[in-house]
């Protein structure tokens, strides 16, 4: 298949395009670049330097499925510059639907979020639940969902809600929390918890991108779907952390309310299976630091690059 997957160069793009490759499709990989280029080169890639916002730039000839990864990705960095966001992450995602519908497009897979949500007291957070969006991030993942469903009798939508990602990716972030302080502890010693309360579910970066290929591969298992297989407070996290690094933990007041479980049973039902886990994410951050193939770096880090490169 030919495929194009905007967001192409991030945290997730970086790991899924080469699966994709291996897997024997052709790709177009399309991303303005903000964080680098870390896609290694390959007969059937061609990476184009360009905003998904300049929608008569985006190659759609032949391309018969759109994975849709690009967005201003996570709640600080949506706040930075909300115009841009939803330029971005909302009108950007009409103008593509509108134009894979036109170009014949047969498949469109869509990266939502599971901040969706908002905040759940429910025990169990399925697909059916009303949204309640707290961010101009969660807000545009909202209307992006809507919007391709509309496109239903155009194309085959099928909708993502990951959980946060974890692991290891080429182009690292170090700005979620299994991540951020898994690198804490192997830095300073000393891991800072905000609340600690608070559980979030979490996905294994094999695993995300594993379940946009099982989708690839099902375009009839369309609709909207959770992915997320551990749900843990932050505090464990630590904890499992402290299991692998030596350091201490100190928890902290927090203003950050969000605290849910979701539930991936739709997911599950369609023949998918984890393979991952926390704890192995932590194992990946751990050797990859020990080997001196990962830094504490700016760059891994959303809102702090985009405060000093993006939006200066």
């Amino acid at each position: 298949m030919k495929i194009l997957v905007t967001g192409a160069t991030g945290y997730k793009g970086s790991v899924l395009v080469p699966k994709l490759l291996a897997a024997g499709h052709s790709v177009i990989a399309l991303d303005v670049m903000w964080f680098g280029n870390f896609l290694p080169s390959h007969p059937a890639l061609t990476v184009v330097r360009g905003d998904v916002r300049d929608i008569e730039s985006i190659p759609l000839d032949g391309v018969d499925c759109i994975i849709h990864l690009s967005s201003v990705a996570n709640d600080p960095c949506g706040d930075l510059d909300p115009k841009l966001t939803w330029e971005i992450s909302a009108l950007a995602t009409m103008q593509l639907a509108d134009q894979a519908a036109r170009k014949g497009v047969r498949q469109f897979i869509y990266a939502s979020s599971g901040s969706v949500y908002g905040v759940k007291d429910e025990p169990q957070v399925t697909e059916d639940l009303e949204l309640k969006p707290i961010s101009e991030y969660n807000k545009t993942k909202m209307v992006g969902e809507r919007v391709l469903l509309s496109y239903c009798n155009d194309f085959a939508v099928q909708i993502v809600r990951p959980a946060t990602v974890c692991g290891w990716s080429p182009r690292m972030r170090l700005d979620v929390s299994v991540n951020m302080l898994t690198m804490q502890a192997l830095t300073r010693g000393h891991i800072t918890v905000f609340g600690g309360q608070q559980t979030r579910p979490n996905i294994h970066m094999d695993d995300i991108t594993d379940v946009y290929l099982h989708f690839l591969a099902h375009p009839e298992f369309t609709g909207i779907y959770n992915a997320g297989f551990e749900n843990i407070s932050i505090i464990e996290i630590a904890e499992r952390v402290t299991r692998q690094v030596d350091a201490k933990i100190t928890v902290t007041e927090s203003n950050d309310p969000r605290s849910y479980r979701v539930n991936s049973d739709k997911l599950l039902a369609t023949g998918f299976r984890p393979t991952k886990t926390v704890d192995d994410a932590i194992s990946e951050i751990v050797a990859k630091y020990r080997a001196g193939e990962l830094q504490d770096e700016d760059r891994y880090y959303n809102l702090k690059w985009m405060q000093k490169e993006v939006l200066r």
